[in-house]
């Protein structure tokens, strides 16, 4: 019996082998060849989702690729997506840039249907933050058993700009779903499964994942099947009318004004559009906004306020973990606040329909813990970040776990990063925003800056296993648990009564906390007053 179950097995590897994925995969449109590497992934790079988005076609939803049938070989990105307030001569970067990279196990075949996960940069909707991950540790992590893809979308005024009903709004968001729906036509091409994506992302792409679980209020049309989001940032969102002020400004800024001004728009070229794209203010303030160009509600794609579409349970109810970090708003607000009014005019500028009661309000909730150094450079700087955290990443991201489990989805998981980086708590920042990319990531995968102490024998290495094991065993099974570190701590799911959420905590360690009675009065207050500021 054993001699004929070890032949069945042989007979099974070269079976196996002899259908593995081969690495020239024809998407129809165009062939292109992947590289394996050393450690059992193969990856392809720069493989076309979308035509270019140029000429006639800039500022158009995604089109099809073209269909040229040519054969090229998939080891290089794409260029990085133009940004706004980013040079005209950077040479990496391109408004032709809607391009894809997969990479999966070298030995997966045709009929592995393995899980996806599909990952959205941040970056404010105005740039491409880390926007060229590498899946390999991810998939080491998981046992050589899930794909990774990762893409450029357009941001900034190419993928937000808005013009009445001259413009189709939010491209960027378009792009996203684009993506998308090649993943689920071509995906099992590299040996995934089309029916298993869990989609992720970090700041401005966890936003972009909980604008997908809302577009079209809801409907679910069978791209994702599970969502892991990573500081979900709420912004201000316009309306199409109430966001034409930019428009008209960069239009003026670019000689463009008259009834011409858009097909003048499309004559420039990217370098000329690049010399003024730059930040602009609200209407009524005094300097610009972190990210100027956002998401708007256009009646279509996203029809209400994401605060609204979640308490009326107009989302695609999939399991999900969302999760912040414990000084979000550190790295985005002014060192050199010195005063309450700077860090509420700080506030305004990002926040433009906070009114005077709201920051009295705000103010009396976060007490500036330096009031005993105050008059002095910086004093309110952590009072402010507090403010801001908390109202653009944490009580959103609170917010949407107790959405999901108010609307009958109980596998929601949340949690709280608070892996603390000794060079980082030495500047200051405390835990600050989506730290963890690069412990889910594998320290070197996600982009420059991962903490030292993340690498090994530093004294947060012990977080990568942990957290990566939590990731894949999700999206292996939709479940955190599954497959967890066997020194992990077990991941409650979300309750709206325990406010219970998964603790991240420095030398990798983990055990479920409660969210304290602080931060739920503040979250109930800012959540409260979301609507009202145009979140």
């Amino acid at each position: 019996m054993t001699a004929i179950k070890a032949a069945f097995l042989v007979l099974c590897q070269l079976f196996c082998l002899a259908f593995a994925v081969d690495p020239t995969v024809d998407l129809i449109y165009s062939r292109y060849i992947g590289v394996p590497t050393s450690r059992n992934v193969t990856q392809w790079l720069g493989l076309r989702y979308a035509a270019p988005p140029v000429a006639n076609l800039r500022f158009m939803p995604p089109q099809d690729p073209p269909f040229n049938r040519t054969t090229t070989r998939a080891d290089k990105r794409g260029k990085i997506c133009l940004a706004t307030g980013a040079s005209p001569s950077d040479t990496a970067t391109s408004e032709d840039c809607l391009f894809i990279d997969v990479f999966a196990p070298t030995n997966a075949t045709v009929f592995s249907k393995l899980p996806v996960y599909f990952f959205i940069h941040g970056g404010g909707f105005n740039a491409n933050s880390n926007s060229q991950m590498n899946g390999t540790a991810l998939i080491e992590a998981s046992g050589h058993s899930i794909i990774v893809v990762t893409f450029g979308y357009r941001v900034g005024p190419y993928g937000f700009i808005t013009n009445g009903d001259k413009i189709t709004p939010n491209n960027g968001l378009r792009d996203q779903r684009k993506a998308l729906q090649w993943v689920k036509r071509h995906i099992y091409k590299f040996g995934g499964d089309p029916n298993h994506i869990v989609i992720g992302g970090d700041s401005a792409g966890a936003a972009s994942v909980s604008l997908q679980m809302v577009a079209y209020e809801g409907r679910n049309t069978g791209l994702f099947h599970a969502a892991a989001a990573e500081s979900v940032s709420f912004a201000t969102v316009l309306t199409v009318q109430e966001s034409q002020y930019l428009y008209n400004n960069f239009t003026e800024r670019l000689g463009c004004t008259g009834t011409d001004s858009l097909s003048c728009l499309r004559s420039k070229t990217a370098a000329e559009l690049q010399a003024k794209n730059s930040g602009m203010p609200y209407p009524g303030m005094d300097a610009p906004p972190l990210y100027t160009w956002n998401p708007v509600i256009d009646h279509d794609l996203i029809t209400d306020y994401t605060y609204n579409l979640f308490a009326e349970g107009k989302f695609v109810k999939v399991p999900v973990i969302y999760g912040d970090d414990t000084n979000g708003g550190t790295t985005f607000t002014p060192r050199d606040a010195s005063t309450l009014a700077q860090g509420e005019a700080f506030l305004r500028r990002q926040f433009p329909y906070l009114t005077s009661e709201h920051l009295d309000e705000i103010s009396s909730m976060y007490p500036n813990p330096n009031n005993s150094s105050c008059p002095g450079s910086g004093c309110y700087w952590r009072q402010v970040s507090d403010v801001y955290g908390d109202m653009r990443y944490m009580c959103p991201t609170l917010y949407i776990s107790s959405a999901m489990t108010r609307h009958g989805m109980g596998r929601s998981y949340s949690y709280r990063y608070n892996v603390e980086d000794p060079q980082q708590m030495q500047q200051g920042l405390g835990v600050p925003h989506t730290i963890e990319i690069h412990a889910i990531w594998g320290p070197g995968n996600a982009g420059g800056g991962a903490p030292a102490s993340y690498y090994a024998n530093g004294v947060n290495a012990a977080i990568v296993p942990v957290i990566q094991a939590y990731w894949t065993s999700f999206i292996r099974s939709f479940d955190p648990n599954k497959y967890k570190h066997p020194d992990s701590a077990v991941w409650g799911t979300w309750s709206d009564e325990k406010q219970n959420r998964l603790l991240f905590d420095t030398g990798g360690k983990t055990s479920m906390e409660t969210v304290d009675d602080d931060t739920q009065y503040r979250c109930n207050y800012l959540t409260g007053i979301g609507v009202d500021i145009r979140q």
